[in-house]
């Protein structure tokens, strides 16, 4: 893809910039450090380093960074070679995408840190995108390493497994993860101790990759999902949960289906779209509650 980029004063600007709407992007779901402010920009964490962005009329605003780490880090992060527009019109030949996409236009698929996600989906089990980034960022000011004080705030990494696998189980509880402590424990060791690799995982078919992260106790069939569709570039991952269920009943199936089912049904119809086409059907159906 060709964007016209100025880099000027610690900013990057991407002029004219089209399918991409921060408020889509993170908030749909698919990411937790992230803090909105006044102006309507985000500043996030991610690859040890802390930007803020900013979508003003057509351009993009990434302030806290430089032309280098915006090659070598933000435009992968954002998915940038991607080619929307033709994702978009390939999904729009199904009548419900065709409309859900008008709601979530804005989305891009991030392409996040392979353990942060890991143990982020691991204590998303069950619980509130609030409570999420609450329990996220103890855990990296506890464990993580220092970055940098932006605008007032400290900011910290977040904890590699290396951090966090000799704690206890109490240790971890303390930073609001609730019964999901022993799942971020054991999955600390299984990585530290090279059982398994969760940076190896994405070169895996996607059925070989999901039974892989299904080894980690905590992680089931909507958590892997998760996982390889935000951070191991599998696309033809399909999440579902209780949002993506009543969608995919409301428009496409019988009630009550099981998941197993609507899952083989979603990676039939979508194929290596279906990541995209769960993101744009999730943020359909929770705007306008369909399916409550």
């Amino acid at each position: 893809m060709r964007y016209n980029i100025i880099e000027e004063n610690d900013n990057i600007i991407i002029k004219n910039i089209k399918n991409f709407i921060p408020e889509h992007i993170f908030e749909c779901g698919q990411c937790f450090r992230w803090e909105k402010n006044e102006d309507g920009s985000y500043t996030l964490v991610a690859y040890k380093k802390v930007i803020n962005v900013l979508k003003n009329g057509n351009d993009l605003y990434i302030r806290n960074t430089n032309m280098k780490d915006f090659k070598e880090i933000w435009y992968n992060y954002f998915d940038l070679d991607t080619d929307y527009e033709e994702i978009k019109r390939k999904l729009s030949n199904d009548k419900v995408l065709k409309e859900a996409i008008k709601f979530g236009e804005g989305i891009r698929i991030l392409n996040q840190d392979e353990w942060e996600i890991l143990i982020s989906f691991i204590i998303s089990a069950n619980n509130r995108i609030p409570m999420i980034k609450r329990a996220i960022e103890k855990l990296s000011k506890e464990y993580g390493e220092f970055i940098e004080n932006f605008e007032g705030k400290d900011y910290y990494t977040f904890p590699k497994a290396k951090d966090l696998y000799n704690l206890t189980i109490e240790d971890v509880k303390k930073c609001s993860t609730g019964f999901r402590a022993k799942y971020i424990v054991k999955a600390a060791k299984i990585v530290y101790n090279k059982e398994i690799n969760p940076y190896n995982i994405k070169n895996l078919q996607t059925d070989k990759a999901r039974k892989d992260l299904m080894k980690f106790s905590g992680v089931g069939p909507k958590v892997s999902d998760c996982i390889m569709l935000f951070s191991m570039n599998k696309r033809d991952a399909f999440p579902i949960d209780v949002w993506v269920k009543r969608i995919m009943e409301y428009f496409y199936l019988e009630n009550d289906e099981k998941l197993k089912n609507i899952q083989k049904y979603a990676q039939n119809k979508f194929m290596d779209l279906a990541g995209f086409a769960q993101q744009y059907l999730f943020y359909y159906a929770r705007e306008l509650g369909i399916g409550k």
